[in-house]
C-alpha cells in the first residue's frame, strides 16, 4: 500500500504543471493576433501584366498577382477543370494548355507555371 500512496503523489504535481503551461501559452495567443495586424507587402499588390495567352482566360487588365490567381481560380471551377478524384490535379482545356504547356497540372505546380506569363 506504501507504494500506491507514492504513485499517487507523483501524479498530483504533474497536474499542477500542465495548469501551468496552458496559462503561459495565452499571452503568446495574444501576441499572434497583434501580428495578423500588420500590413500587406506592397509587392504582391504591384499590378503585374498577363502574357496573352494568360489574357484568354483571366482578362487583359494589369491587376495583382494575388487577383489573377482569384480569376485563375474562378476559371478552373467555372469549367469544372478540377479532376474529380484528386481535387489537386487541374485538367487543362485548350486556353490553359497553353499555360500550363500539358494536360494535366498539379495545384501547386499551377502557379509556377503561371508566374512565367506575368511580368
Amino acid at each position: 500500500m506504501a507504494k500506491k500512496a507514492k504513485k499517487t503523489a507523483a501524479k498530483k504535481p504533474v497536474a499542477k504543471k500542465a495548469a501551468k503551461k496552458t496559462a503561459a501559452k495565452k499571452p503568446v495567443a495574444k501576441k499572434a493576433a497583434k501580428k495578423s495586424a500588420r500590413k500587406p507587402n506592397a509587392a504582391f499588390m504591384a499590378p503585374v501584366t498577363p502574357s496573352p495567352a494568360l489574357a484568354a482566360v483571366v482578362g487583359a487588365k494589369p491587376a495583382p498577382r494575388t487577383e489573377m490567381t482569384s480569376r485563375l481560380w474562378a476559371y478552373i471551377k467555372k469549367n469544372k477543370l478540377q479532376d474529380a478524384k484528386n481535387r489537386r490535379q487541374i485538367n487543362a482545356d485548350a486556353a490553359l494548355k497553353v499555360v500550363f504547356g500539358k494536360a494535366s497540372v498539379n495545384m501547386f505546380e499551377m502557379t509556377k507555371l503561371v508566374s512565367k506569363h506575368l511580368k
